[in-house]
C-alpha cells in the first residue's frame, strides 16, 4: 500500500498558517507529500523547504487574481494538486494548512486504509473535528462549525474537491462513500495572534454580509466578540504542535457559560443538541459505507 498526502497554500508565512505542523503530522504515514505552492509574495517555499524530509515534493501554481465568494478557487486549486498524483498511490490525505493530525491516531488510520484498500466501494474516510478558537484551550462549536469530514481519499480521479475545499463530490456530482473512523484532525485556523488573525479576515473576506465595516478596519480580531459558542478544552495536542503552543504569546480569556446564537431557531437547535447530542439537518459531504444515502448523522454524540 502507498499513500501520498497534499496539500495547498499561499502567503502562508504572510498569514502565519501552521503549514509546518500541518505537512510534518503526515509524514510519518505517507510516502510522499506534495506541497502546491501558491504565487504569493513572502517566505513559504523556504520555510516548507526548510522541514528535513525527502518525502516532501514541492510544485507551483498560479491561483486567479480575484477571490471567487466562498473561497471557491481553493476547490480548484486542491484539484490541481491531487491530479499531480500519480497511480501507484492507493490512498491519499489532503490537509488544509492549517489542520493538524495527531500522532495518536497513525494506527486507526493505517488500519482503514489497508483494511479497504482492495474495496473500491470504499471512497474515502470520515473525520471528527476539533476546531480550535483564539488560542489552544478553546473549541469552537456551533452549527456553523462542522463536526466532520473526509480528508483520506482513495486516489481516483472522479473525486473532486467541492468548492471552498471542506469536502469532496464525484465527478458527476454524487458525494462520496465514505467509511467513519475514530481519528480528530486539529483546525487551528482560528487560533493566531490577533493581529495576525485581523490580516487574514481582511485578505480573505468572502462572506461580505458577515463582515461589517466594523471588523474590516479593526487594527486586531477580537475573539471575544466573532463566536457564538465556545468551550473548555483540557485535552492533549498533536506532538508538532508543541513548540508553537509553547510560544504562544497572547492572551484569550472567554466565559464559556455565555452563547451568542443570533437567533431564537439556533438557540432551539443547540439546546436540543446539547440535550439529545444529535444535530438536526446537519450538511455532510459523504454517504457512510453500508448505511445507504438518506444516513445523515455518524457518531451522534455532545462534546458539551
Amino acid at each position: 500500500m502507498k499513500v501520498c498526502g497534499f496539500t495547498i497554500v499561499k502567503n502562508g508565512a504572510k498569514f502565519d498558517y501552521q503549514m509546518v505542523e500541518s505537512i510534518t503530522s503526515a509524514l510519518p504515514i505517507v510516502d510522499k507529500f506534495l506541497v502546491a505552492i501558491g504565487d504569493g509574495d513572502d517566505n513559504t517555499e523556504e520555510i516548507i523547504r526548510g522541514i528535513e524530509s525527502d518525502k516532501i515534493e514541492i510544485v507551483h501554481s498560479t491561483w486567479p487574481k480575484k477571490l471567487a465568494k466562498g473561497g471557491y478557487y481553493l476547490g480548484e486549486e486542491t484539484n490541481k494538486a491531487f491530479d499531480l498524483i500519480g497511480p501507484e498511490y492507493d490512498w491519499c490525505i489532503y490537509l488544509q494548512a492549517d489542520e493538524v493530525m495527531h500522532e495518536e491516531d497513525y494506527p486507526v488510520m493505517r488500519e482503514a486504509m489497508e483494511k479497504y484498500k482492495d474495496n473500491k466501494a470504499v471512497e474515502g474516510f470520515i473525520f471528527k473535528w476539533k476546531h480550535f478558537w483564539g488560542n489552544y484551550k478553546y473549541l469552537a462549536y456551533g452549527r456553523q462549525w462542522y463536526r466532520r469530514d473526509v480528508r483520506i481519499i482513495r486516489n481516483d480521479k472522479s473525486i473532486r474537491s467541492w468548492h471552498g475545499a471542506q469536502g469532496f463530490r464525484k465527478s458527476n456530482g454524487e458525494k462520496p462513500v465514505c467509511v467513519p473512523i475514530d481519528a480528530h484532525i486539529y483546525h487551528y485556523g482560528w487560533v493566531r495572534h490577533p493581529k495576525f488573525m485581523q490580516k487574514k479576515v481582511q485578505h480573505c473576506n468572502w462572506n461580505k454580509e458577515f463582515w461589517t465595516a466594523e471588523h474590516m478596519e479593526a487594527l486586531e480580531f477580537d475573539y471575544n466578540r466573532d463566536y457564538d459558542c465556545v468551550l473548555n478544552y483540557s485535552g492533549s495536542h498533536p506532538e508538532v504542535m508543541e513548540k508553537r503552543i509553547n510560544e504562544h504569546s497572547w492572551e484569550v480569556n472567554i466565559d464559556t457559560n455565555i452563547r451568542k446564537y443570533p437567533k431564537a431557531k439556533e438557540r432551539l437547535l443547540m439546546w436540543f443538541e446539547r440535550v439529545s447530542g444529535h444535530r438536526l439537518a446537519e450538511n455532510q459531504h459523504f454517504h457512510v459505507y453500508g448505511k445507504g444515502k438518506r444516513m445523515t448523522n455518524v457518531w451522534d454524540e455532545t462534546i458539551f
